[in-house]
């Protein structure tokens, strides 16, 4: 097999946050203090949200979210079953049934047009995904949610930084949900990040987090340790201080990517929504012919590293298969056969750009 040269993902970790490490290590409290407190104030104020309350994960953070908002055995939850598995897992966690809502094919984003028609009476919350970095339309879905009496939870976990008309996503909803895994536009190596404006939703997932105490070994709920550590929250302090000019380049490189591909017949490039401020968590483009396998092959035989977010819709899984599922969602389906994504983090050179438009070319030609 070729060797990758440029990798679909490529963290960076500086001498910053190494010293930021080091400093917590010294003074011996590692788990959750004041570093952790700290995170959650700066980061909520960077999304322009009152509270943030960090996880161990942005899969604990959806869950803990969830569980903040009454969500239990019985009720429905609508989402979209092009993410993550995360995005349907967690709400199976609360004992909730994810409702899965067909896609805008043009943003990947769960269509809102389509979701009036899956509430039902056992619904409680939309879960839309930010994904790739991009706001769902979320001026139609909060419109929604307040006509029917739901709770928002944005999955954020992809865009950090996104902007939907004047508000950055993570301010939008009733919550919103952070990843802060390695391959994010910042990272802690692992860790979460729930934001909120809704003081007693902050209060119920700060208790839902650590244990249900309420006071120190008083429990008033069923809880969980989903903490996040300070040595994690040393990280992301250091990454947040970077987060712009990380999301900045990977937006440069997306638009000159754009320019050279626009006129690639066999392919599709992002579509950002007017109004919206896209951070590119992934560069995905669309094939319009040909198999998507001999596309992923060709890119990496010639160097190029790929991803595929996400080859089989959330619906199609054995785990949702064995629960009874059997969704055939269009628009879903057709992404899941046919987008590739393409390196755009912040590493990524002038050269390496030249070489992916030249590969992609070759591609089109090859395959049309």
């Amino acid at each position: 097999m070729s060797e990758i040269k440029i990798p679909i993902a490529n963290p960076i970790i500086g001498e910053e946050e190494i010293e930021e490490v080091v400093k917590v290590l010294k003074t011996g409290f590692i788990a959750q203090g004041p570093k952790v407190a700290e995170f959650e104030e700066k980061f909520a104020e960077f999304v322009g949200a009152k509270y943030g309350i960090a996880t161990s994960s942005g899969t604990t953070a959806l869950h803990v979210a969830l569980l903040a908002c009454g969500i239990k055995e019985g009720d429905e939850v609508i989402t979209t079953p092009f993410s993550f598995a995360a995005t349907g897992n967690s709400i199976l966690y609360t004992g909730a049934k994810p409702v899965f809502v067909d896609i805008d094919p043009k943003t990947f984003n769960i269509d809102p047009n389509k979701i009036e028609d899956a509430i039902t009476e056992k619904t409680k919350a939309i879960m839309p995904v930010q994904l790739y970095g991009q706001a769902a339309d979320m001026d139609k879905i909060n419109e929604i949610a307040k006509k029917h009496d739901l709770y928002v939870i944005e999955d954020a976990a992809q865009a950090h930084g996104s902007m939907y008309k004047d508000s950055k996503v993570g301010s939008i909803g009733d919550l919103a949900c952070f990843s802060f895994y390695p391959t994010k536009n910042m990272t802690t190596s692992e860790g979460g990040m729930i934001t909120t404006n809704d003081k007693e939703l902050a209060e119920k997932s700060r208790i839902f987090r650590a244990h249900g105490e309420t006071k120190r070994y008083e429990h008033a709920v069923l809880g969980y340790n989903f903490r996040m550590t300070d040595i994690a929250a040393a990280i992301g302090l250091a990454q947040l201080k970077k987060i712009d000019e990380f999301n900045q380049k990977r937006i440069n490189n997306a638009e000159y990517l754009d320019e050279n591909l626009k006129d690639v017949e066999e392919i599709i490039t992002p579509k950002v929504l007017s109004g919206v401020k896209h951070v590119y968590h992934q560069y995905t483009i669309k094939i319009k012919t040909g198999n998507r396998d001999e596309w992923v092959n060709f890119l990496n035989e010639n160097g190029i590293g790929t991803g595929i977010h996400y080859p089989i819709p959330i619906y199609k899984q054995e785990l949702y298969i064995n629960l009874g599922y059997d969704d055939n969602l269009e628009e879903t389906e057709n992404a899941a056969s046919s987008v590739i994504s393409l390196p755009i983090h912040p590493k990524i050179n002038q050269e390496d750009l030249d070489t992916i438009i030249k590969v992609l070319k070759e591609a089109s030609d090859k395959f049309s």
